[in-house]
Formats: C-alpha cells, structure tokens, sequence
C-alpha cells in the first residue's frame, strides 16, 4: 500500500478508503471459502485488502464476521471487504456492521442502482443505513461522519447494461469506484464461456471504456483477476484496483501441481 501524506496508518479502513479515492494503486486477494485461519495468513502477506465473496463464496454470515476479524488481527496489512449478495440494505448494513471497509455491490445496471447502493452504506441525511456497528465501532467511526470517511463502495460493472451506463454510474455522487465482474461481463458480451476468446476484442475494449469513465469521474477501477500476473497487466494499463483470485482454485491448483511433481518419473501411482 502506498503512502499517501496526510493519511492515516497503513492497514486501516480510513487509510485505504483515502488511498482507493486517490487512485493509487492497490492489489487484494480474493476468498471465497469459510476459513478464517486462512483468510488470516493471507491478510499478513501484505495485499492491500482481502474480499470476502458473500454471493457466489461459500461464507454465511457467521463466516464473514469471524474472517473480518481475522482479517485485523496483529500482522495483518490488509482491510476487509465483502462482495455483498444483492444490492439491498440489509447485506450491506450488516456487512458493515461486521466491520468490512468496504462493499463491492453485484449487478449495477445504471445510476439508479449506484445510487441505492451508495445510499446503503451511508448514514442519513446522506444514506439509510441504519445505525448499529455492533462490531464495526471498535475501529470504524463509530460517528457516521467518520464512518463515512472510512468506508468504500464500489459498483460492479458485469452486465450489458451496466457497461451501456458505465458513463452515469461513474458520476454516482457519493460512490468510490467501479468493478469489473469480467466472467459475467464476458458472456454478457456473448461470450459462450465465462473465458471465450472469440470476444476477446468486445471485452478489451469494454474494459477501456469502464477505466476510461472512471478516470473521468475521478473514481477508483477495479478488475477481478486469476493470478498475479494478469493483475499486473490490468494496472498497467490503467485500472487502479486489482484482485487476485481466489483461495479454492489456488488451493486446488497448487495440490494439483505437488501432485504433478511427486508422480514425475513415474515412482508413485
């Protein structure tokens, strides 16, 4: 995480909230399963943020609140941040309740939805969120002014009409960046496969129209990523927020490849 002058300490909400707003760049990893020994020992490798996925992850509630707080236990150098399932007040109040930094809201189709997203996270006058940070007061806010400061939200960019809209959701008062789902902005695109290559050119370019306009908006951009290399190649060309995803197919990718080296030469079945 960079240092911005004036921010607060690396590895709190209101540090990378001040970073993500400035556009600087950051890498996070993704989880998706209900393991917070694990999620703990990522957080302290030094990503930026840790995603926990409540929509399509294999984590209940319970799961976010215990990785949450794993994610802030000693050593770590990471926030936590939850992909919400729905854009809806209740998974998104208590996610920030739980003591995320952050919400990645699914599914934004124009400036109607940003904005209700937007109004979810934030306190009135400014939002309808409703005031209980039952665990989230410890270390953000708990003063909805303050909470405000230290917390994100960010609009996933994964339909064909999101993409159509991406203009008027970047210019979304109050919202602090964009998303790219890019599986789902894929086949959207008409893609047969979350990864066809026969659209590759349509996706490409999609993707210079969504940092484009988060550029202009003066917003953060964000894209979802495989490995670390990919995520490397999306900052470079612009985007301000990469994600390396994710726990369980790194897991099985990393068995598979021990698994690959032991049989070698043939001395084990």
């Amino acid at each position: 995480m960079n240092a911005v002058p004036g921010t607060p300490a690396p590895g709190t909400a209101a540090a990378f909230a001040a970073l993500l707003r400035a556009r600087e760049p950051l890498v996070g990893y993704w989880c998706v399963l209900d393991s917070p020994v694990s999620t703990e020992r990522i957080a302290r490798l030094g990503y930026d943020y840790v995603a926990l996925d409540a929509q399509h992850g294999l984590i209940e509630y319970s799961g976010v609140l215990a990785s949450l707080t794993a994610i802030d236990t000693k050593g770590s150098s990471a926030v936590g941040l939850v992909r919400v399932e729905a854009n809806d007040p209740m998974p998104i109040g208590k996610a920030l309740d739980a003591g995320a930094a952050g919400v990645i809201v699914p599914l934004i189709d124009n400036a109607q939805d940003a904005f209700a997203a937007v109004a979810a996270v934030r306190y009135p006058p400014l939002g309808i969120r409703s005031y209980g940070p039952m665990r989230s007061g410890l270390r953000i806010g708990p003063n909805p002014a303050d909470a405000h400061r230290e917390t994100v939200v960010l609009a996933m960019i994964e339909t064909a009409e999101g993409l159509a809209n991406v203009e008027e959701i970047c210019a979304t008062d109050g919202l602090d960046g964009v998303y790219v789902g890019p599986s789902d902005l894929r086949i959207a695109l008409g893609g047969a496969t979350s990864t066809d290559p026969a659209v590759a050119a349509e996706f490409e370019a999609a993707l210079v129209r969504v940092r484009t306009a988060a550029a202009a908006a003066g917003i953060a951009a964000g894209i979802h990523n495989p490995d670390g290399a990919a995520a490397a190649k999306r900052l470079a060309e612009g985007f301000t927020f990469a994600t390396v995803a994710c726990d369980l197919v790194h897991l099985e990718q990393v068995a598979a490849g021990h698994l690959e080296a032991a049989r070698a030469k043939g001395e084990a079945r």
